[in-house]
């Protein structure tokens, strides 16, 4: 296995009496985006700085290439670039912004405005070069901020909640652009945000950093699948945890008795188990009260009344009483269909593969 091109050893950073950061470690590897989740507050801002060289640990070593970083940090900053959710502009043009690392590295004039403008383009800003910064829209500084990044050719990017001020559609467009624009030259990347779905869009990696420790590193898709505790499943995006008890494990499938109710997962679970059953919202099917019993791929039928139906977005979120209080994410149309309101009677389904448990100890246990 290749050398992490960063990586974190024993850190800890304190700010008075309080532990900002707590990382025994974490590696990078090359030429990935390593994606860094969580709440704000969570330290991730910190971890930038760290990785960046800005900011030295309390205690513990960065590494680059394997090697601690002891002294010289100009020397390997210099390997890097750094993007902020302010793009932090000088006050000239958007060309003069995107050539000025390259004239304090001494680059030659003729150089720095060939490379310029080929990161003006790749970045759909090459017909602002010569427009002042201090007339851009938030997704133009932002792509300003970016260009002047990448015509340094740095080893690594890291990137600070870049997309955090941009409304939706900017931010979209923004992620698709810089994914293409990553992907092929294999830039090592770290990337920090509070957004589920960036994280989810452009990590090779994902690391979910919450109260200044990371709680679960793995591909994006493991762990929103399969978050390891109560914490990490809220913030991932599950709904539905429920504390509950393995009554049954057999052939792959355990059966867990949850709030009076029944519920069939598979895995392998010893009897007796206290498990969090956890299940995300688009995992769970609607169907009228009358379709119960009809033949369905489904293990788990649960009879369920409508508490809430609330908007999210282009879809819907519906809360329900299922005995155990369980949420729903269904289409508009489908709201529709099933004519849901407050009170209205469903049948709640979900297959055994959607079920995730999480290992629960109790208080006192």
């Amino acid at each position: 296995m290749s050398e992490p091109k960063l990586a974190l050893r024993d850190v800890t950073v304190r700010r008075g009496t309080r532990t900002i950061l707590d990382v025994p470690g974490l590696a990078v590897p090359a030429g990935e985006i390593f994606a860094v989740v969580g709440p704000n507050g969570a330290g991730k801002s910190t971890l930038v700085q760290l990785l960046a060289l800005l900011e030295r640990p309390s205690k513990g070593h960065v590494l680059f290439e394997g090697q601690p970083v002891l002294r010289g940090e100009l020397e390997f900053r210099r390997r890097m670039a750094v993007v902020f959710q302010e793009p932090l502009l000088l006050d000239t043009t958007v060309d003069g912004n995107v050539r000025a690392g390259l004239s304090v590295r001494g680059v030659p004039a003729g150089e720095q405005h060939g490379r310029a403008a080929e990161w003006l383009d790749r970045f759909g800003i090459a017909g602002l070069a010569k427009r002042s910064v201090r007339s851009l829209s938030g997704g133009e500084a932002q792509r300003t901020s970016l260009a002047r990044a990448m015509v340094l050719e740095p080893e690594v990017l890291l990137l600070d909640e870049p997309f955090a001020a941009l409304d939706v559609p900017t931010r979209e467009t923004l992620i698709d652009d810089l994914d293409r624009i990553l992907a092929p030259r294999q830039t090592t990347a770290v990337f920090v945000t509070h957004d589920r779905s960036e994280a989810l869009r452009l990590g090779d990696t994902l690391a979910v950093l919450i109260e200044g420790r990371i709680r679960q590193i793995g591909a994006p898709s493991e762990i929103f699948a399969a978050p390891v505790d109560e914490q990490v499943a809220g913030f991932v995006g599950i709904e539905t945890i429920v504390p509950g008890r393995v009554v049954c494990s057999r052939e792959g499938l355990v059966t867990v008795e949850a709030a009076g109710r029944r519920v069939e997962a598979s895995g392998a679970v010893a009897g007796g188990s206290q498990v969090l059953v956890c299940l995300r919202p688009e995992d769970i099917v609607l169907t009228p009260e009358a379709d119960a019993g009809q033949p369905s791929s489904a293990r788990n039928h649960l009879p369920a009344v409508v508490r809430r139906v609330l908007p999210a977005g282009p879809n819907v979120r519906v809360e329900l009483d299922a005995g155990l209080p369980l949420v729903a994410l269904i289409t508009k149309q489908s709201l529709e269909e099933l004519g849901l309101a407050s009170g209205s009677r469903v049948q709640a389904s979900f297959k055994a593969t959607a079920v995730h448990l999480i290992p629960h100890h109790r208080a006192g246990q």
